[in-house]
């Protein structure tokens, strides 16, 4: 760190704090971004194992989403390919054709032709609804008040879970979840190269405008100065000052950084977690089975490598298995998973004669905050939460989570610390 003195300081490089470096960077900001990781990319990071290209648990982009068109702006590229809508749903030991393609519509049984007809009306009208209008709803509620017709419920509580990575219908806030269905609706992309490849080209256009990025660099404390700045503690640095500060870390931990004085209603903020399995094959057994989840149990499948290139040689199959967790839940790693490999079991018979590398991680966190009903009026004012400290993640946006709000609130934070130093430069 050769400046000590910064228009402002980002604490953490994962999506929203790149986002924000990038965009404070093209405006011409003294920045400075502090990881305390070795390297940048937090829960978007791609890990090679074997040749192989593991995002952390399953990850696609919103093709129709806030995240790409901001990412675009900034000269980030997403290469890729749309999953094909359609797959299986696993109702006990039955499995059945999901009604979310027009094919598959025709096809299912798992509804009747009355239920069909419902089914549509209902994927129509969440369609054209506006989701602010259910902020008092959880999207248990919702789906209560939409039909009484358990397959449908069941079908909109698995779609849920797909949008959404939540398996709590009965907390998470319906304005959410229904905006989440909405672009998901849209379809969305598998990342070439897996969600590294965007790290990478987010890096780059920061540091291409000067952003300095020091890694392995753990925030200790944050303490707001009398003349308006704010001072950054590091570990093992001298101390960094700055104008501002984008906080983009786990919102439960901010208090911590500050004085203890400081109660922030992000203390209580419960994240979303699910056990994920990575594997990469050198065939599928059933190569028909590309997408599947569960009706009755919080289970995802998709095999990512038939729309994405994962692996360096390109010639793996990568897929994902996926078990949504409930934040009630007491987690056996060992457990989870058996769990994880018999669900790819039953759809992907005698896997295991295929393996070239397989990774469980049973228990991780997809976002940092479960957005429970209430909780957009903590953001609708901006950004910021204190004068000069800002927050930016998939748990800071009042509308949207994971790299939707990511994107969104990074981006937002920096345009409010570039307006705030803009206001100031005009007025001295």
């Amino acid at each position: 760190m050769t400046q000590n003195h910064w228009d402002a300081v980002i604490i953490g490089g994962g999506l929203a704090g790149l986002v924000s470096a990038a965009v404070l960077g093209k405006a011409g900001m003294k920045t400075l971004l502090l990881e305390k990781a070795k390297s940048a990319g937090g829960r978007a990071k791609t890990d090679i194992v074997s040749g192989q290209y593991f995002n952390i648990g399953p990850h696609a982009i919103y093709k129709n989403g806030k995240a790409v068109p901001i990412l675009k702006e900034l000269g980030v590229e997403i290469n890729g390919s749309a999953p094909k809508i359609g797959g299986l749903l696993m109702d006990g030991h039955e499995c059945f054709t999901a009604p979310f393609s027009p094919t598959g519509f025709l096809q299912s049984k798992l509804l009747n032709w009355r239920e069909k007809i419902e089914w549509i009306g209902i994927l129509r009208r969440v369609q054209k609804l506006k989701p602010g209008q259910f902020s008092n709803l959880t999207f248990q509620q919702f789906v209560d008040e939409t039909t009484q017709t358990p397959n449908i419920q069941k079908l909109l509580f698995t779609l849920g879970r797909l949008v959404s990575y939540s398996h709590a219908p009965e907390q998470i806030s319906a304005r959410v979840m229904l905006a989440h269905m909405q672009i998901g609706m849209g379809g969305v992309i598998y990342v070439d190269d897996g969600w590294q490849s965007i790290i990478d080209q987010l890096y780059n256009q920061a540091v291409t405008n000067n952003v300095q990025i020091q890694t392995s660099a753990n925030v200790n404390k944050l303490t707001a100065l009398d003349n308006g700045e704010w001072q950054v503690a590091v570990h093992n640095h001298e101390p960094i000052l700055c104008q501002n500060i984008i906080y983009t870390g786990p919102p439960q931990a901010l208090s911590g950084l500050l004085s203890e004085s400081s109660q922030l209603p992000f203390n209580q903020f419960e994240p979303i977690k699910a056990a994920a399995l990575d594997v990469a094959l050198t065939k599928l057994p059933n190569p028909e089975n590309l997408f599947a989840m569960g009706i009755d149990a919080p289970y995802y499948y998709s095999v990512h490598s038939n729309y994405a290139r994962l692996s360096q040689k390109g010639e793996s199959t990568i897929l994902h298995v996926l078990k949504y967790h409930h934040p009630n839940e007491s987690i056996d790693a060992t457990e989870e998973k058996r769990k994880l490999e018999n669900f790819l079991e039953v759809l992907q018979p005698g896997w295991q004669k295929y393996i070239i590398t397989k990774r469980c991680l049973p228990q991780i966190t997809v976002n940092g905050r479960l957005p429970k009903t209430g909780d957009e009026l903590l953001f609708f004012r901006g950004q910021a939460i204190l004068p000069g400290l800002y927050t930016a993640g998939d748990w800071a946006s009042a509308s949207f989570i994971l790299s939707e709000a990511a994107a969104e609130s990074g981006k937002q934070a920096a345009l409010e610390v570039i307006d705030k130093e803009m206001r100031i430069k005009h007025a001295n």
